[in-house]
């Protein structure tokens, strides 16, 4: 792994969940929005903002073709989808189950999150042309 790129994900990976959270908060501590809902939209603002770093500045995708940047999204949405499952499920067993702080438990969901995108970004996603001749 390359150090300047983990640098990348965690910087930007630290702005994406700093975005989530604190739209999570903005929506449940000043809009009175359900944690559920509040969780849900600050998952989408968080995902577009990732998938644009991601691709620009930590992977350096090059590709700009119309099919190569629908399967990058596809994925990227796929990823993310199950990313948001594991957000979403660690809400309710943390907030809902275990009695914890919601704050607390949104911090503690996007450590996990966190690490399970940047795997799912390096490898699948964003993979290099490198990486895919190299397992063929």
């Amino acid at each position: 792994m390359k150090k300047k790129e983990i640098i990348s994900y965690l910087v930007f990976g630290g702005l994406t969940t700093v975005i989530n959270i604190v739209v999570y908060v903005i929506l449940t501590k000043l809009l009175n929005v359900d944690y559920r809902i509040a969780t849900t939209v600050a998952w989408v603002l968080a995902v577009v903002f990732a998938f644009i770093t991601n691709k620009l500045y930590v992977f350096n995708s090059k590709e700009t073709d119309k099919k190569s940047l629908i399967m990058e999204f596809s994925s990227f949405v796929f990823f993310r989808i199950v990313s948001y499952g594991l957000d979403f499920a660690s809400m309710i067993i943390l907030v809902s189950g275990l009695k914890i702080n919601d704050v607390f438990a949104k911090i503690a969901a996007n450590v996990v999150v966190v690490i399970f995108n940047y795997f799912a970004s390096k490898y699948v996603i964003f993979k290099t042309k490198e990486q895919i001749e190299q397992r063929n």
